[in-house]
């Protein structure tokens, strides 16, 4: 069986990906922007390599698979973890007749606009919002709902270029840089509070077999907003709880809608203070920030196995329950340059003991984070949800990394 995976970049979790692929015993190829020295030399008989010069371009992606096509055979599976890919080769699928998401389906969960219209169409909870063309647009929006404003791209991921906009001064200097046009629309959404969580699930032909939630402490725009914010984020052992049903029910629905056939999704929502739920947004493609390592350090379970089999074969073998609760801080300094000092790291490691189970160090020298990660973190688990949130308390209060330019 030839199988294709895109990665735009070989960094992070990918061998992990990789190496589950390999064990499957299928023929594998990789297409990424990223040179094959970017991944343990080990792994470099065992795999064929294509480098591209953009993995967003369909006609890119669609010259590296029939050049892999060429020397290896049909492609029978082609796929990514990577929101920003998901369409060029949903398109690389239709133009070659592979199986598996098409564009329509993944348009659905990429353009936001149109995610959110065919939510609202069938009455699912969410967000007020406009994919802006022009400015006339998003001041008629704003007429209708008020400020505070979220402005983001139709095409965004992981909060980047996401802004909170309070004021019209603000939203006019906005408009001034970037302007929506019919070629550049802009999601105009109004802002809902209240806490913010997300909804993972995996999928085998409609059929949801499995599913895990997340909470953010505080939410992913704070904090982008305050670089300062050594945030967290717990996988709670409750997923089966009565306190989730209503995100169980819509979620699922909210797939269905969106036309989720096989493949692991990752929707991220919100509960009001009223305690209704209103959907964010949703990708087909697993979670990032160290949330699918802390489903399966809840699990006691490899889910990079798993949703590798999930892509190649169709099946999913969910794990039998879920014995910890999980929690991440990720340490974070304020400001620019490159780490000067921890405080406080050592302190914690010992205390906290046995609920460690990963953890990344700032270490002197290394640049200031680029991301809303930082530069570490720290993973705890334990069988009580409460247990993990008091050692993510202890984590994020005793901690500092100091940047220094």
């Amino acid at each position: 069986m030839f199988v294709v995976f895109v990665v735009p970049f070989l960094r992070g979790d990918v061998e992990l990906f990789l190496r589950a692929m390999l064990n499957f015993g299928v023929q594998l190829a990789v297409v990424s922007q990223d040179p094959l020295d970017r991944i343990d030399e080990s792994l470099h008989h065992r795999l064929a390599f294509w480098r591209v010069n953009n993995s967003t371009d369909t006609e890119e992606l669609i010259w590296a698979a029939r050049g892999l096509q060429s020397q290896f055979g049909r492609i029978e599976r082609i796929f990514s973890y990577n929101e920003q890919v998901q369409v060029p080769v949903a398109e690389v699928r239709a133009r070659l007749d592979i199986a598996g998401i098409q564009p329509d389906v993944a348009l659905n969960f990429r353009d936001k606009g149109r995610m959110k219209e065919r939510l609202r169409s069938q009455g699912l909870p969410c967000a007020r919002s406009v994919a802006a063309v022009s400015p006339e647009q998003v001041w008629e929006f704003v007429e209708l709902v008020g400020f505070p404003i979220i402005v983001k791209p139709v095409d965004g991921a992981a909060s980047q270029s996401t802004y909170r906009v309070e004021s019209g001064e603000d939203l006019h200097s906005l408009l001034q840089i970037n302007q929506p046009s019919w070629g550049h629309p802009l999601q105009i959404e109004e802002f809902v509070t209240g806490q913010e969580h997300s909804f993972e699930t995996a999928t085998v032909n409609g059929r949801h077999l499995w599913h895990s939630l997340t909470r953010y402490n505080p939410t992913p725009l704070d904090v982008m907003r305050n670089p300062w914010i050594q945030w967290r984020m717990i996988v709670p052992r409750e997923i089966d709880d009565p306190m989730y049903n209503d995100i169980r029910e819509v979620g699922e629905r909210a797939l269905d809608v969106l036309g989720m056939e096989t493949g692991f999704s990752h929707m991220e929502w919100f509960r009001r203070k009223d305690g209704s739920i209103a959907i964010g947004e949703v990708g087909c493609r697993p979670p990032g920030s160290q949330i699918f390592t802390s489903m399966n350090w809840a699990n006691d379970f490899d889910l990079y196995v798993e949703w590798c089999r999930l892509m190649i074969f169709d099946q999913f073998n969910p794990p039998a329950e879920r014995k910890y609760a999980v929690g991440t801080a990720f340490l974070r300094g304020l400001g620019g340059g490159y780490v000067k000092s921890v405080h406080g790291l050592d302190y914690v490691m010992r205390q906290l003991g046995d609920q460690l189970v990963e953890w990344k160090t700032p270490e002197v020298g290394q640049p200031a984070g680029i991301t809303y990660e930082g530069e570490g973190y720290v993973m705890v688990r334990h069988p009580e949800t409460a247990a993990v949130e008091e050692a993510l308390e202890l984590i994020v209060n005793n901690v500092r990394v100091e940047l220094n330019r």
